[in-house]
């Protein structure tokens, strides 16, 4: 098993993601899938941040 990992670029990627999410958001206006469809994947990044991100200050 590998244990490598660049905590700090993972970091970088999910917040990339929530930059993105967050610009569809803007961009999807009142189009009810895509509104859907961002609040599930803002929670599954929420969940990434919980476990990466917030990790960051116990390495």
């Amino acid at each position: 098993m590998t244990t490598g990992y660049n905590i700090q670029k993972m970091d970088a990627k999910i917040k990339e993601i929530r930059k993105a999410a967050e610009e569809l958001q803007e961009l999807g206006g009142d189009i009810e899938a895509v509104n859907k469809n961002l609040v599930r994947l803002l929670a599954s990044t929420k969940m990434l941040e919980l476990n990466i991100s917030d990790a960051i200050s116990l390495v």
